[in-house]
C-alpha cells in the first residue's frame, strides 16, 4: 500500500474521529463518543505541546492514525511520550500499514528528543501486542491503574 505518512491536519478532524470510533468500539474499557473524540483531537491538533497525530493517507482519505501525547518524566529527566491511539481502517489492515505508522511515530518521537514511549493495550489484543513487541516495546512490571473523574454535561 502506497500511503503517504505525515502530520494530521485540522481538515482531517472528521476522519480522525471516525477512526477513533472504530478503535474504541473494539476496546474493553472505552466507548466511542464522537463529541469527546472530536474535542480531544482538537486539543491535540491545536497545541503541539500536547502531542502529535500522524496519519497514513491516500490523497485526502485518512487510512490510519497514531497519536503521541507528550509529558515529562522525572525518572528520565526528559520529555516522554504516551502512544495513545493507533488504528487503521479495517479494509486497510493486514498490509503493513499499522507497522509503517508505528515505525514513523517512533522515529518522529526519537527525533523530537523523547526519552521513551509507553502505551496501554487490551490484555487480549494479542495482534497489537505482537506488533508492539516487534517494534521494541517490552512488557513492564508496572501495573496500570485508572481514576476517572466525572465531568459536568457542559464540559
Amino acid at each position: 500500500m502506497k500511503a503517504r505518512l505525515g502530520a494530521a491536519r485540522a481538515a482531517d478532524l472528521a476522519q480522525l474521529a471516525a477512526l477513533l470510533g472504530i478503535l474504541f468500539a473494539q476496546e474493553h474499557e472505552i466507548s466511542p463518543n464522537a463529541r469527546k473524540q472530536r474535542r480531544g483531537l482538537q486539543l491535540i491538533l491545536g497545541n503541539r505541546a500536547i502531542g502529535r497525530i500522524y496519519v497514513a493517507r491516500d490523497g485526502a482519505r485518512v487510512l490510519g492514525m497514531v497519536s503521541i501525547l507528550r509529558s515529562v518524566s522525572t525518572a528520565e529527566g526528559a520529555p516522554v511520550g504516551l502512544l495513545e491511539d493507533l488504528v487503521v481502517r479495517p479494509e486497510c489492515r493486514g498490509r503493513g500499514l499499522g507497522k509503517r505508522l508505528l515505525d514513523y511515530a517512533i522515529a518522529r518521537s526519537r527525533a523530537a528528543g523523547l526519552a521513551r514511549l509507553i502505551l496501554l493495550t487490551d490484555g487480549d489484543n494479542f495482534g497489537a501486542q505482537r506488533l508492539y513487541a516487534r517494534a521494541g516495546f517490552a512488557r513492564s512490571q508496572m501495573l496500570p491503574m485508572r481514576l476517572r473523574f466525572r465531568r459536568s454535561a457542559g464540559t
